[in-house]
């Protein structure tokens, strides 16, 4: 396909975010660097960094980090879920449905701990946003409660969020975003879902997109199953204002993700990734391994978002330490495949048809 034979017809989101580039990397809570988000924004695009990942006190040395590489425009991204109320029962019966894979591994369920924080957007949080002010604030899985978005909107930051339906997308515009992602079943990591827990109606991008770009008056983002030039221009087509990658950015040096995970993302095909929520709680695409297979992929018993992970951590560090991902969150797209392995700036510009 050659570039001149789709326009870019809407560039509200380069206007919107003062960004030179059409491209926005996803931020990834567990693989995302600030060196990933600093050579984005330099490339031209909208480097996104994880916030979820980070206590305040952290997410203020990594924004900080961020600011000191780059003066191009950032994205700080938050979860807007609710934290669970503690459910022991609910974790000693998903502890019992491992008990076999510690027997195997030979380790004692007792060693069992806390899965990694994931803290929602809160005061704290809020705090970190109006000290650094970066140019767009972006959230997961709904959007917190109306004051502290208040507050949010008063640093002057400009406010995105995900959408996995076009219902999803219309009650985003009716809480005033600026701009909707829409999140199609093919992108890699969580699902942004917050309308509906049905995974059977969730939506591949190719029929997500144009739908929300007809359903709400505000720029789109397209994303999920976009990893070279061809998805962009795809996502154009549609109707697309800009478009979120993900995958293809786990395969910089940027990303921090372990040698099982990268070598899993080599493999990866069309066919071989899944919906799972085993890992954390809530459904996130990963490829697909031992323990979703005989487990899940999805199952009633994985505790709540996000404290499923705490049980899986042992088995995860054991089998890992042997050169092993099947007890890891290997999170990919369904296009990981058209990927290939350069760094974030170049992916920018290759993305965006310059590189």
């Amino acid at each position: 396909m050659e570039d001149g034979m789709v326009e870019q017809a809407d560039r509200r989101i380069q206007e919107l975010f003062g960004i030179a580039l059409p491209v926005i990397q996803a931020p990834m809570a567990g693989s995302t660097s600030p060196e990933m988000v600093i050579a984005v924004s330099e490339a031209g695009g909208l480097g996104s960094l994880p916030a979820a990942q980070y206590t305040p006190d952290g997410l203020r040395d990594a924004m900080a980090a961020v600011r000191a590489g780059t003066s191009g425009p950032v994205n700080m991204n938050f979860f807007a879920h609710r934290e669970p109320a503690p459910d022991a029962a609910r974790q000693a019966a998903w502890l019992a449905r491992l008990a076999p894979y510690y027997a195997e591994a030979g380790l004692d369920p007792a060693q069992a701990g806390a899965a990694p924080a994931r803290a929602p957007f809160n005061e704290a949080y809020c705090a970190v946003v109006e000290e650094f002010r970066p140019e767009v604030v972006s959230f997961h899985f709904g959007l917190p409660d109306a004051a502290l978005l208040a507050r949010v909107r008063a640093t002057g930051c400009k406010v995105i969020a995900s959408a996995t339906t076009v219902a999803e997308a219309a009650w985003l515009e009716r809480a005033g975003v600026d701009a909707v992602i829409a999140q199609g079943l093919e992108a890699g990591g969580h699902r942004g879902n917050f309308l509906s827990d049905n995974m059977a109606t969730q939506v591949g991008t190719m029929a997500l997109v144009p739908q929300v770009v007809d359903a709400v008056r505000v720029p789109v983002i397209a994303a999920g199953g976009i990893a070279d030039r061809r998805g962009v221009l795809a996502a154009f087509a549609l109707g697309a204002a800009a478009v979120q990658v993900g995958t293809a950015f786990l395969f910089t040096p940027e990303a921090r993700i372990p040698a099982v995970h990268r070598a899993a993302l080599r493999e990866a095909r069309d066919d071989n990734t899944a919906l799972t929520n085993l890992f954390t709680g809530r459904p996130a695409r990963g490829v697909l391994n031992r323990v979703m297979r005989e487990v899940g992929p999805l199952s009633e018993l994985a505790p709540a978002f996000p404290t499923a992970g705490g049980a899986l951590a042992p088995l995860r560090a054991k089998a890992e330490a042997a050169g092993s991902g099947e007890f890891s969150n290997l999170w990919s797209g369904q296009a990981a495949a058209l990927a290939g392995e350069v760094s974030s700036a170049e992916l920018v510009r290759r993305l965006a048809g310059i590189g």
